[in-house]
């Protein structure tokens, strides 16, 4: 197969499966096993790295004027109740280093389960379940909708009126999807944010805010080691790749930016009116599948 063909396909796979709860990682390692390529090897890690950037680029353009707004009323708020701990945008970075701190600290656990099928499959598995469980749990409620007389389910139905608990908590459960690939870190924050009281609506959205530093963290933490090398890494040797290696990692890039932004905007609209349900289900059916064709790998 042609890079360039190949190049379309995965940045497809990481622009389609970034932002939804399916996990990214899942997917790009299953793409590995079935194109027949080790995306681990110098080059392709670096595809990898790249077309992740694509991806994240994404959100700060389409969240332009949200982002816009959030800035112009720090750290009140546009109602003026809101504190400099309290604020859309504090809360964001407060979840990201509840997060970034243990998983700096689990890096060496983190490593040892990217390359697991079994923990994959069963990530994939019991993320299912769960996001299926929580998210039937809060149908009824979100049918009701915000105008509901009383609302014992869900209390939080937009960010701007997010808690600084929800937020740690939040910032906590997006741990799990570091530390087990598979469990997809937009799946883990949105089910936690559920679980805390949160519409889907602002869960969503405070997941796509908190994906902004995460991502771009851990992807540029990832880009420096494999560029400066490990004690057991070789680093990557940019100055090696040819025109056509650029050529790909670019096709990689933009396919992958657009792809994403097309994902994001879909993803919005789609969960506002149905919610979460067919994801959960595509979930438990490719976690068993994973589970399935690991096992019969090791008979």
């Amino acid at each position: 197969m042609s890079d360039y063909v190949l190049s379309v396909i995965l940045g497809i796979v990481e622009g389609l499966t970034e932002f939804i709860p399916v996990s990214s990682t899942a997917h790009l390692r299953l793409s590995e096993a079935l194109l027949h390529i080790d995306l681990g090897s110098g080059y392709w890690k670096m595809y990898s790295i790249v077309i992740q950037l694509g991806a994240i680029l994404t959100l700060p353009i389409y969240f332009r004027e949200r982002i816009k707004r959030f800035l112009a009323t720090f750290p009140k708020g546009e109602r003026g109740d809101r504190t400099i701990l309290t604020h859309p945008l504090s809360l964001v970075m407060i979840a990201f280093v509840v997060t970034a701190i243990p998983s700096f600290l689990l890096t060496k656990v983190i490593g040892k389960n990217l390359e697991n099928p079994y923990v994959i499959g069963s990530a994939l598995l019991v993320g299912g379940i769960v996001m299926w469980f929580v998210d039937a749990r809060n149908a009824k409620a979100e049918a009701a909708g915000e105008s509901a007389a009383k609302n014992e389910v869900i209390h939080t139905w937009h960010m701007e009126d997010m808690s600084l608990g929800q937020a740690v908590w939040i910032g906590a459960c997006q741990i799990l999807s570091a530390v087990f690939p598979g469990t997809s870190r937009s799946m883990s924050t949105i089910a936690g944010g559920q679980v805390a009281g949160m519409s889907r609506a602002s869960a969503l959205e405070f997941s796509f805010f908190l994906s902004m530093p995460t991502m771009a963290m851990a992807t540029l933490y990832t880009l420096y080691k494999s560029m400066h090398g490990t004690k057991t890494e070789n680093p990557i040797g940019v100055s090696s790749i040819d025109m056509h290696g650029w050529i790909v990692l670019a096709i990689g890039f933009v396919v992958s930016f657009v792809v994403a932004y097309g994902s994001v905007a879909w993803f919005m609209a789609w969960v506002r009116r149905r919610g979460f349900g067919p994801f959960a289900v595509y979930r438990i059916v490719l976690g068993i599948l994973v589970l399935f064709f690991a096992a019969k790998l090791v008979a």
